[in-house]
């Protein structure tokens, strides 16, 4: 389901700027700008290099951006992966995804924003909503199962729950800031938040 990537990326790039790099800064500008109303000249003078500098390494910015947001897919895709992994019940399943989520979120901030801020305007916007989606229907699964299995209050569509649930999970976006020193309190306060409300008596 991955956004294809054109093949132009090199392996090594010019002195001052490799791919990572280059990668971190349009993302910052892409966020502070917003994808369509960023032009290759604007990421040019950000980076303080010339345009052709830039297509040494990527064949446009829709490549930066099929990059950037598999950079937060792929986060995603982990989570479900080690979720998946996990035995117990639906509900600490459930919980588990959103550590891990949470995690995610601040390891790759820039990019779980960007993500978070795509609107399908482009194919590689729209094959990044479709692996949205998917992660959605995870979810949504999870929170079904939990309830058949009598652990969640069942007076609440679990579309519903599963999309209010990571609501809050993505709102951190708006106001956080990395700190590797914080995030287990945040992930204790998330899943506090969510999961006394969640879990019947």
């Amino acid at each position: 389901m991955a956004a294809p990537v054109p093949t132009s990326v090199r392996g090594r790039g010019r002195p001052g700027y490799d791919l990572e790099s280059l990668l971190a800064v349009a993302v910052e500008v892409f966020n502070e700008r917003g994808y369509d109303g960023t032009s290759m000249e604007d990421l040019s003078r950000r980076l303080g290099i010339a345009k052709s500098a830039i297509y040494h390494h990527v064949a446009g910015k829709q490549e930066l951006l099929a990059l950037a947001l598999d950079r937060a897919l792929a986060g995603l895709a982990e989570a479900v992966s080690a979720t998946r992994a996990q035995d117990g019940p639906a509900i600490d399943r459930l919980e588990h995804l959103v550590r891990q989520s949470v995690e995610v979120l601040i390891d790759r901030l820039p990019y779980v924003t960007l993500l978070l801020r795509v609107r399908g305007n482009t194919e590689v916007e729209r094959a990044a909503l479709a692996r949205r989606r998917s992660f959605d229907r995870f979810v949504a699964d999870l929170v079904r199962e939990a309830e058949r299995e009598g652990s969640i209050r069942p007076d609440v569509d679990p579309a519903i729950t599963a999309r209010l649930l990571f609501g809050m999970v993505n709102s951190l976006v708006e106001w956080i800031r990395p700190d590797r020193r914080a995030v287990g309190q945040l992930t204790e306060s998330v899943c506090a938040v969510a999961f006394d409300g969640l879990r019947r008596e």
